[in-house]
């Protein structure tokens, strides 16, 4: 395993921001870190680049240990913040030698690496843009370029398209697949539950812990619990009914219908049915559907927290 916690944690006084976190990811893996603000998904990165010390636990990172190593294990990673610092003034040529600079890449080595981030990100025809005029895409490419000129074995991105128009979402997405098929792990944090489905696989953050780790596929499809789609002409009625229903794990509003998870050991649909119409909510349909990822999201967050 290319990256791997045992334990990892980490407090502020009082509060526990990432508790007792245990990941393993394989090389030339896309992982995706989820969850709500506050989850820890930026500390766990921060710990993991290097940036700030656990309180307790280990974690390895490109074989070296984070504690004991932190040098090594920023040479072989890119980090690419929420904000990223481009200068504005500079265009997209002077950003990157910038960098390179910074990072000590020879000019022999920029000759064949700048034309190939340029190429691969389509960004060649704004070498002479300022930075300040690019759109929020194109910024967010650049940032990308310039993580990658050492030649990162792992990439780690918080929350990387947070605000990014969905053209240029999936122009980024397409880029992380390339570079996930030449060899480099990817680590990323986002919010947009759509977007993480791409990942290979997921860990499901909340409250500092891990609640769920495993494929977007394995994730809709292996709860315990199961899912309907609920329709009631009083909606909003019947959601505050089934809320308080035995059995019932989540229910939220999905268009003109909700959608909810029951546990089949505590009650039924025919149950939930029988008690909507008997509170003048119906005539009450419940049919099975496939959950989304943001379905089994919720559904999860309010199992772990024993709602």
């Amino acid at each position: 395993m290319i990256i791997k916690t045992t334990d990892l944690t980490r407090r502020f006084g009082g509060l526990t921001a990432v508790d007792r976190l245990n990941i393993e990811v394989g090389r030339g893996e896309i992982f995706g870190l989820v969850g709500p603000d506050g989850a820890g998904k930026t500390t766990t990165l921060r710990m993991l680049c290097a940036l700030m010390d656990a309180t307790s636990g280990e974690a390895s990172v490109a074989g070296h240990d984070v504690a004991r190593e932190p040098q090594a294990v920023k040479d072989r990673i890119g980090y690419m913040a929420q904000r990223f610092g481009l200068y504005g003034d500079l265009s997209v040529d002077e950003n990157m030698n910038f960098y390179a600079d910074l990072f000590g890449v020879t000019p022999a080595e920029r000759e064949n690496l700048l034309p190939d981030l340029l190429r691969m990100t389509r960004m060649e025809p704004f070498r002479a843009r300022r930075a300040g005029l690019l759109s929020g895409g194109m910024k967010q490419k650049l940032a990308l370029m310039c993580t990658l000129l050492h030649r990162p074995e792992i990439l780690f991105l918080d929350e990387p398209t947070n605000g990014v128009d969905p053209v240029s979402r999936r122009d980024f997405w397409a880029i992380l697949y390339q570079l996930a098929k030449d060899g480099i792990t990817v680590f990323i944090t986002t919010a947009y539950l759509d977007e993480a489905e791409r990942c290979n696989r997921l860990g499901l953050m909340d409250r500092g812990r891990l609640i769920r780790c495993d494929t977007p596929a394995a994730l809709k499809t292996q709860m315990e619990e199961a899912c309907y789609e609920v329709q009631s002409p009083k909606q909003r009625a019947a959601k505050q009914a089934l809320q308080s229903a035995e059995g019932v794990v989540s229910v939220e509003p999905s268009g003109a219908t909700l959608h909810l998870f029951l546990s089949p050991a505590k009650t039924s649909v025919e149950a939930l049915q029988s008690s909507l119409n008997n509170q003048n909510l119906g005539p009450a349909v419940f049919r099975p559907i496939v959950p989304s990822l943001e379905d089994v999201f919720i559904a999860m967050i309010h199992k772990s927290e024993g709602r």
